[in-house]
């Protein structure tokens, strides 16, 4: 179903089935449940309580709780912009984060919030209403895009349009909120079909949320469903497994088939309020249907282009440049790969963007990795890619001493994350391309070693 915002999902539910259930949560090691009509005076009264305050940028350090997901909607409903930022974040980038986004209060674990206020300021004008969500950058690049409780909303509605749930459904949400896609596909898509959202413990109790919520439908990063199956965490209630936010390995989608959920996997972005084009577990899992609001069109060099009038970011907050440079007369240049197939569904092909996105959802920044690897060789031109979600190290030339250039790169790697470093060096037996002002052209090495 189609709500313009959040007041209206909201009441509507509460109108229609007050008595349903709209959230589980754990309550002194049980099951608490809130219906649709306790939800909606709950925040109308927490609306009313940040009407009285003066604040006018409200930064909800999210933590997944009851009283979280209250605070978002009242906080949107009150009228302020609205940054959802993450607890567990590093500290220097979350203070960056606050500054940036120019917050003037902010909500959460009273410890954080203290060591954060420095980074407040003490008038945060503008953005009314808007809610803002960070990229999920690995460093300073990360971004706060703009977004709105409409282009959320529609994004849940095209989600829902192509994988409906019912009122009977629970959906688990242990994606962070802070991240659009956890967001709207834990949370929005649940409450915007009238099934009830079970919110996770934390990580903490990952292996064990699917037994204690008994959900129906899951949504999940690929690292996240793939730690889910290790450890066989899925109950059997489970009937739909929707991935999202990163390549997902085949391994990972093979193993979620042999249970008897049924599997799709999305593909979206934080600048398009989630999801805009999904598999529907009827074939193949990289073959994505569009979303009914969206348009997808395939630019000369292969770059994915997206038309979404309802669910288009309105820009990144206070930099104008960079929203020019990938918003173009209400065309997202996407900066990923892909093609239509001859059923009109979207194949994924590579990154053109010089980022790359891990399995966890998280992004890799690649000029200051490729310049780490290239000075510790000695200034040899080199390239990474993301190949079967492991990062590879492409070298000019034909092949040498490998054993050599492990032994240089080494400590560069040490110094990142496990999923970040290198696991295979290949050759590529010819100067790499490059454009015009000498930049690698990591995209068209990605497609010539596809045979694309």
């Amino acid at each position: 179903m189609r709500f313009s915002g959040f007041f209206e999902l909201l009441s509507h539910w509460a109108k229609i089935a007050p008595d349903a259930p709209a959230l589980k949560y754990e309550r002194n090691g049980t099951v608490a449940t809130c219906s649709f009509c306790e939800l909606f005076a709950r925040v109308n009264a927490r609306v009313e309580a940040l009407r009285s305050e003066p604040k006018q940028a409200y930064g909800i350090l999210q933590n997944g709780s009851f009283d979280c997901v209250i605070e978002i909607f009242a906080s949107v409903l009150s009228g302020r912009r609205t940054v959802l930022l993450g607890e567990n974040t590093a500290d220097e980038a979350l203070s960056e984060q606050v500054g940036e986004a120019e917050l003037d209060a902010l909500w959460g674990d009273p410890d954080l919030v203290e060591s954060l206020e420095p980074a407040l300021v003490a008038s945060a004008e503008g953005g009314a209403g808007k809610l803002l969500f960070f990229t999920s950058g690995t460093t300073s690049r990360a971004k706060a895009v703009v977004l709105t409780d409409a282009s959320l909303m529609s994004s849940a509605y095209n989600g829902g349009a192509l994988l409906p749930l019912s009122p009977s459904d629970t959906l688990l949400c242990l994606l962070p909120l802070d991240h659009v896609f956890g967001f709207v596909c834990g949370l929005l898509w649940g409450l915007s079909s009238g099934a009830c959202v079970a919110l996770g413990r934390g990580a903490r109790h990952y292996h064990e949320d699917c037994v204690f919520f008994r959900p129906t439908a899951l949504s999940a990063v690929p690292a996240l469903l793939g730690f889910l199956l290790k450890y066989r965490a899925l109950n059997p209630e489970l009937k739909l497994i929707l991935i999202g936010a990163g390549g997902c390995p085949r391994e990972i989608l093979t193993a979620a088939k042999a249970t008897d959920a049924r599997v799709c996997f999305g593909y979206g972005l934080t600048e398009t309020s989630s999801g805009v084009a999904l598999s529907l577990g009827d074939g193949n899992p990289y073959a994505m249907t569009v979303c009914p609001d969206d348009t997808i069109t395939i630019a000369d060099d292969g770059e994915v282009l997206i038309t979404a009038p309802t669910c288009i970011m309105q820009g990144y907050w206070r930099k104008p440049d960079d929203t020019a440079a990938v918003l173009k007369e209400g065309v997202l240049y996407t900066g990923d790969l892909g093609s239509i197939d001859g059923d009109g569904k979207l194949r994924l092909t590579g990154r053109k963007k010089e980022m790359l996105v891990l399995s966890d959802g998280t992004k890799l920044y690649l000029p200051e990795y490729e310049q780490a690897l290239s000075n510790a060789l000695g200034g040899e031109a080199v390239c990474v890619l993301l190949i079967d979600d492991r990062p590879i190290l492409v070298l000019e030339g034909e092949p040498d001493d490998t054993a050599s250039v492990w032994a240089k790169i080494r400590p560069v790697l040490d110094e990142r994350p496990r999923n970040q470093q290198i696991r295979a060096i290949e050759y590529y037996g010819k100067p790499l391309p490059r454009t015009a002002s000498g930049k690698i052209m990591r995209w068209a090495i990605q497609r010539e070693r596809e045979g694309l």
